[in-house]
């Protein structure tokens, strides 16, 4: 089966067994710890497909979103990415880099628990979740779009070349359906051509892991209301939050992006003493019927009555300006 750049339907379980089994089974064996005695059941094995098929499907989600994207002409130099974006190739440099220290000392049980936790925590629950407003809303060719793109580039050559010893027939497949075949087998490459432009920056780390600390806490209360019925969606919320000052200050980089990180139609921020607080409610505002915001402005554009006017101007073409999320 082909792992085609265009969207597609999530392969069953029982499929991906009968057509990556070579895979899985390595994956089995790198998963499991062999100072100790390797077990193999029914069961065990399906464990194993669930989450080779998730760390497929975030590959799929990588390689559909860069179908019309090329590196050559499309590329957004690495300090001009939103920083979001910057933040994401920062884990992964730190990924590349706690992957090889573990095959350099043949622990492929903790590549394996990492490549899974990487592809369901930093990529599915935090950042991709993030990129979806960037990749299906704003202007095709606009640079928040393409920062995206050329982070989500850089993404699948690093996962692809993390993944290579243990799952090779999967890596290959995304190497060509990524580079055609101009680049030649994805075992010619090492590790640090793959990842040798990979940002880091600390302070930037540092800001957004209190970021996701606060966004931790405001999808429980969100949680909370979806719970209650009173929301579908996170988008149908609006959110204020009450932060002391080492979170407020990290919070308040991001202006009226910070909606955007917490994928809310709203979100306000004050400073307070006291510890963090989280107030949310449904939106009383219309529901866009192109980016799914609910916002005052929909139906304020008489061309296109059901859009909000942010997604006005994208169809006008006008590119947005994101500079954070």
């Amino acid at each position: 089966m082909k792992m085609s750049k265009s969207k597609g339907n999530v392969v069953a379980p029982q499929k991906v067994m009968d057509t990556y089994g070579a895979d899985i089974l390595r994956l089995w064996v790198a998963a499991t710890d062999y100072s100790g005695e390797l077990s193999i059941s029914d069961e065990i094995i399906k464990r194993v497909v669930e989450a080779y098929r998730r760390m497929r499907n975030t590959l799929r989600f990588l390689l559909a979103n860069t179908a019309d994207f090329d590196p050559a002409k499309d590329a957004v130099p690495l300090d001009e990415l939103v920083e979001i974006d910057r933040y994401a190739l920062h884990l992964l440099a730190d990924l590349q880099a706690e992957c090889t220290a573990h095959y350099q000392t043949y622990e492929f049980h903790r590549i394996a628990q990492r490549l899974q936790t990487f592809c369901s925590e930093e990529l599915g629950a935090f950042w991709l979740d993030i990129l979806k407003d960037r990749l299906y809303t704003t202007t095709a060719d606009g640079k928040p779009r393409r920062s995206a793109q050329t982070a989500l580039w850089h993404a699948a050559r690093v996962l692809a070349g993390l993944m290579l010893p243990v799952m090779p027939f999967t890596a290959e497949e995304v190497w060509e359906t990524l580079t055609g075949e101009t680049h030649g087998s994805l075992m010619l490459h090492t590790w640090s051509e793959l990842a040798a432009d990979l940002p880091r920056d600390e302070a930037l780390a540092a800001k957004w892991t209190q970021i996701r600390a606060v966004r931790a806490e405001v999808q429980k209360v969100l949680e909370q209301l979806r719970s209650a019925g009173d929301i579908g969606a996170s988008l149908q919320a609006e959110v204020h939050i009450d932060a002391p000052a080492e979170a407020h200050a990290a919070l308040a980089t991001l202006g009226g992006e910070l909606k955007y990180a917490l994928i809310t139609s709203q979100a306000s921020l004050a400073r307070i003493d006291g510890g963090l607080g989280i107030h949310a409610k449904p939106s009383a505002a219309a529901k866009c019927g192109r980016c799914w915001h609910y916002s005052d402005s929909v139906g304020r554009v008489s061309e296109q009555p059901e859009v909000c006017a942010r997604c006005a101007g994208h169809l006008r073409g006008d590119t947005e300006a994101r500079l954070f999320a």
